[in-house]
């Protein structure tokens, strides 16, 4: 009974350590946005355009997290209108319709690379010059670490670019640009992680739904395989829309801007993964050199050593 006792105080202690909370958070979101990217690809290519992506993560996602509005209520009237608006702007419909025109440019592969980078560079550097958050030379290793795999993994689809390409990348930049702003204002105004999900998903909802039913139409959706649309509905709005960016608050509040922003770094390589049985796509050897060192470099970033700064 005593060693029962022992075992289970220590797996409490485990659950709310901050450092763990925030690395299972990060890598909720990284796995869920690597789904939601290889899904994307398939939705594309049949036939799916950007309007169709913002009504199935924004429609589904309102409506799975509007008991959170009653639920977290607190927390949700402590964020303001002002911050709520702030926040639906920079994680909300200009950040799906600005990544998801790069495609019109740029290959898929190019924006699973371009826009995570974005945010892992400038999570770091603006984590440390605007939120005071310690750099230290295991944050710095592990973030270069974190780069490197990243260029592995899309290396070759970014010189591989078609004309226009360009375009395209700077769209996927501007993208990472507003999750970067998101990551940074969650972290300043210490927001709770339900209640921003809710927030962000309720205005974007109510932006998107009505706007999309009277100027797009549902034509494209209803074209699809019931089985493919649930599909499409369940990774674009409940993973992406809701779970991922509830788990991304998480790790935000509890490794801090820098720290969580490396996560996002993650993508190419958890996409790469998804898209073999969904896309039929088998990483070569630089691609799966690349997971392993990024994943290894975000394992030193966010962990501390000991006596570390957290």
């Amino acid at each position: 009974m005593t060693t029962l006792l022992l075992a289970r105080g220590r797996a409490a202690r485990l659950a709310l350590d901050p450092t763990l909370a925030g690395l299972l958070g990060g890598l909720v979101a990284a796995l869920s946005w690597g789904g939601y990217l290889a899904l994307m690809r398939a939705g594309v290519k049949s036939g799916l355009a950007g309007p169709d992506f913002l009504i199935l993560r924004f429609g589904v996602a309102a409506v799975l997290t509007a008991p959170l509005l009653v639920w977290r209520w607190p927390q949700v009237r402590a964020i303001g209108l002002k911050r709520s608006l702030a926040l639906a702007l920079a994680a909300g419909p200009l950040f799906i319709l600005v990544g998801s025109t790069g495609f019109a440019f740029a290959p898929l592969s190019h924006g699973a690379v371009v826009q995570p980078a974005t945010v892992a560079v400038g999570g770091l550097i603006l984590g440390t010059l605007l939120l005071g958050e310690a750099m230290t030379a295991r944050k710095a290793l592990g973030a270069g670490a974190v780069i490197a795999g990243v260029l592995l993994v899309g290396g070759a689809a970014l010189t591989a670019g078609e004309a226009g390409a360009w375009i395209g990348d700077l769209l996927f930049a501007a993208a990472g640009g507003l999750w970067l702003v998101f990551t940074l204002l969650l972290r300043r105004w210490r927001i709770d992680p339900l209640a921003g999900a809710a927030v962000v998903n309720a205005i974007s909802g109510a932006v998107v739904v009505p706007v999309y039913l009277i100027a797009v139409g549902p034509e494209r959706l209803t074209a699809l395989p019931p089985g493919a649309l649930a599909m499409q509905a369940f990774v674009q709005g409940v993973l992406a829309g809701a779970v991922a960016v509830a788990a991304f608050a998480v790790a935000v509040r509890e490794l801090g801007a820098g720290r969580a922003a490396l996560f996002p770094a993650l993508v190419p390589a958890t996409a790469v993964l998804i898209g073999i049985p969904v896309a039929g796509e088998v990483p070569g050897i630089p691609q799966v050199a690349g997971l392993v060192l990024a994943t290894a470099g975000l394992v030193l970033a966010v962990t501390r050593g000991r006596g570390g700064p957290r």
